[in-house]
């Protein structure tokens, strides 16, 4: 993963700092970034879909030890899969079968949200 994600630096043209947790294989790949560049934000949010199909590809997971958020969530499938999905969609009625706790943020339930 870290010479994946040296390729990938390269590709894009970023710079990648990359902290974890080596007693349990937990990386942090951050991208050094001007949020203003809005052609550089272009090239990150390219290279952050093949760092996550990546990791996701080597058996690795999207998120060690800081849940999903909203920001990963549609990496969600990606990892869990569409029967995965599902088992949350199913979760996620069961608990509120009127999709009124924190509608369209990550999974799509009644009334046709997210």
């Amino acid at each position: 993963m870290l010479l994946f994600l040296e390729q990938i630096a390269e590709k894009y043209n970023l710079h990648i700092g990359t902290f974890g947790h080596a007693g349990d294989g937990n990386l942090h790949p951050t991208i050094l970034t001007d949020a203003r560049d809005k052609e550089e934000m272009e090239r990150v949010h390219k290279a952050v879909d093949e760092i996550f199909a990546k990791a996701v590809e080597l058996g690795g997971t999207l998120s060690g030890e800081h849940g999903i958020g909203i920001a990963k969530a549609k990496y969600l499938e990606l990892e869990l899969g569409e029967n995965g999905m599902e088992v949350l969609r199913k979760i996620k009625t069961a608990l509120d079968p009127e999709g009124i706790m924190n509608p369209g943020k990550m999974i799509s339930v009644k009334g046709g949200q997210k």
